[in-house]
């Protein structure tokens, strides 16, 4: 069995407004005892507010702070700004060009400078598109070919290899695991180049606001007069509500009514599989290069640190977390998937609040980096070791 290498990595976009200058961020994260790290667009690196030839610039600050402090850029990712749009779903060709030729691939051609992946989420589905079944499956399908053309940029730029981040809601795609399965092939087909996930420890949260529920749990609601569940489309409500002033004797036949109009919708509901971290990691952790560690109570995407008070209620356990990664290992390659991958960057993603002070900020990140390092060394390790 081909276990990946396991490396702690951190993500700066922690200095945000704080810590801006490469050679900042990078004797700080050095001083925490983590030598990989992932650029955040957010530490004043984003293409649309500094243009290529800042960035040229940037990077050049960025080799030397390496140097000087002993560390590796080993991924960018994409920042708040543009994960604020519906960016590569949008269906204007033109702002769908603006973001790959002006963002992702001027972003791909600074990580091929540094021999760095490059890691984003740019795109989301508007709700009138979202709740149309039709329109939903022709969005996805231009939305494939657009990230496959991200792929074949990226590749050009200087085989820069391409991940995209999974989310936690219907319009966020990908954001079940059948869901990132079937963009992880589709992807390869497309574009002929491997593309690949990062998987985020707390972005499996949002999923059981949007389980289905049962024709019976349905029946049962309907019974007790209680007010609907999630249903997908709005006007799946409507039915609901209808039947709810109807004759009792007509519940379950109402209910098998509304189940069956759901089915129109697959793509606005989660699977319980998809609300649990370690399923996610044992199906598809080895094609996550990038995975991004915050603590979690299982109910919030909080980007918590990992602190004694924190892990106390969180469901992140690193040695939990590791064992689910190497499951994923078991079985041998799949021809119709990217090669699975042979080094996986443990990256903290934490954000402080905007009022945390240095001394909190820094403190919460030493006690995160003390806590992995129980497990994880700081050359990294063999993932087959670190289980044995």
């Amino acid at each position: 069995m081909n276990f990946p290498r396991i490396y702690l990595a951190m993500d700066n976009s922690f200095a945000a407004k704080r810590w801006t200058k490469p050679d900042e961020w990078a004797a700080l994260i050095k001083s925490l005892g983590i030598e990989c790290i992932e650029a955040s667009a957010d530490t004043e690196a984003d293409p649309f507010y500094c243009g290529e030839e800042y960035l040229n610039e940037w990077i050049d600050e960025v080799k030397k702070a390496c140097l000087t402090n002993k560390v590796r850029v080993v991924n960018f990712f994409t920042g708040y700004t543009s994960y604020r749009t519906i960016g590569l779903a949008h269906p204007d060709r033109r702002i769908r060009n603006r973001i790959i030729n002006d963002w992702l691939g001027v972003m791909a051609r600074a990580a091929a400078k540094v021999n760095a992946g490059l890691g984003f989420y740019i795109h989301a589905f508007p709700e009138s598109v979202l709740f149309d079944p039709t329109a939903f499956g022709v969005a996805k399908d231009k939305l494939y070919d657009t990230l496959a053309e991200v792929a074949r940029l990226a590749k050009e730029a200087g085989d820069v290899p391409v991940i995209l981040e999974q989310m936690y809601t219907p319009h966020q795609i990908p954001w079940t695991i059948a869901g990132t399965l079937e963009y992880l092939e589709q992807l390869t087909r497309r574009a002929n180049i491997p593309g690949y996930v990062a998987i985020d420890t707390g972005h499996q949260t949002g999923q059981y606001r949007f389980l289905k529920p049962s024709m019976n749990d349905l029946a049962m609601r309907l019974e007790k007069d209680e007010p609907a569940p999630y249903l997908g489309a709005e006007r799946l409500y409507g039915m609901y509500d209808d039947a709810r002033k109807g004759e009792r004797r007509s519940f379950k036949e109402a209910a098998s009514r509304i189940s069956g109009e759901m089915d129109k919708y697959p793509h606005l509901f989660a699977r319980s599989v998809d609300c649990d971290l370690y399923r996610w990691l044992s199906e598809a952790g080895c094609y996550s290069p990038i995975i991004h560690l915050q603590q979690t109570n299982g109910k919030s995407s909080s980007h918590l640190p990992f602190t004694s008070a924190n892990n106390k209620n969180g469901i992140v356990d690193p040695m939990a977390v590791l064992k689910a990664i190497a499951e994923s290992y078991e079985d041998g390659e799949d021809e119709k998937m990217p090669p699975k991958v042979r080094d996986i960057y443990l990256t903290f993603e934490i954000f402080p609040h905007t009022s945390d002070t240095k001394r909190e900020i820094v403190s919460a990140l030493e006690e995160s980096v003390r806590y992995w390092r129980k497990w994880i060394p700081e050359d990294g390790a063999l993932l087959s070791e670190l289980i044995d």
